[in-house]
């Protein structure tokens, strides 16, 4: 009786989600929702695929910067945890089925710092590099992603920061992040490559 009443709730959720806040989307998928609450700056910037969930505290931020529009586009199937930040200034693409944990946070962005008789916080945000994150990732909990891109069916493991490339199928760990398993085709299995690196 608990999941007939919780089906319904969820899919009265996804129906309001839809007919409120669709509109203001450049793209959202049948399906698709965000729980309360929830914050979204540029949405008409932001296409999200169908049947992609995202729990509470998620905030979406696509806002350009020197006069170039922002895109951030997410694909279909993906699951984000609690409390993701995910803010484009230029480019962020996210594939198919990513999951990701609580406390993600994702950016194509650095703030200035350099100008030292200026507090930070009134120094201009600068772009880094685009982002992407190929399908079927997984990204553990409190994961930076800066600048970077990842590969298709990639494990980052929880804490790491990401400020390079990582290429497909491969796990990540550690600030920076680095490289410690990958799947070799040839011998179709995981291969753990801290024994191989000198």
């Amino acid at each position: 009786m608990r999941k007939i009443h919780t089906r319904i709730i969820t899919k009265l959720w996804q129906f309001w989600f839809a007919l409120i806040y669709g509109p203001l989307f450049k793209l959202i998928g049948r399906s698709t929702f965000l729980f309360r609450p929830f914050r979204i700056d540029g949405a008409e910037g932001i296409e999200v695929g169908q049947k992609t969930v995202m729990q509470r505290g998620n905030w979406l931020y696509c806002c350009g910067i020197d006069n170039v529009p922002a895109s951030l586009k997410i694909g279909m199937g993906c699951v984000f945890g609690y409390n993701n930040h995910i803010t484009a200034v230029r480019d962020v693409v996210i594939g198919d089925f990513v999951l990701t944990a609580n406390n993600v946070y994702i950016s194509d962005n650095l703030h200035g710092y350099e100008d030292i008789s200026m507090p930070v916080m009134y120094q201009p945000i600068r772009f880094k590099k685009a982002v992407s994150i190929g399908d079927g990732c997984w990204i553990g909990e409190n994961v930076c992603i800066i600048g970077a891109r990842i590969g298709k069916n990639c494990v980052i493991g929880a804490n790491a920061v990401v400020t390079h490339d990582i290429p497909d199928y491969s796990v990540a760990v550690g600030i920076p992040a680095v490289v410690i398993r990958q799947f070799d085709q040839n011998m179709q299995k995981w291969i753990d490559i801290r024994n191989s690196i000198t």
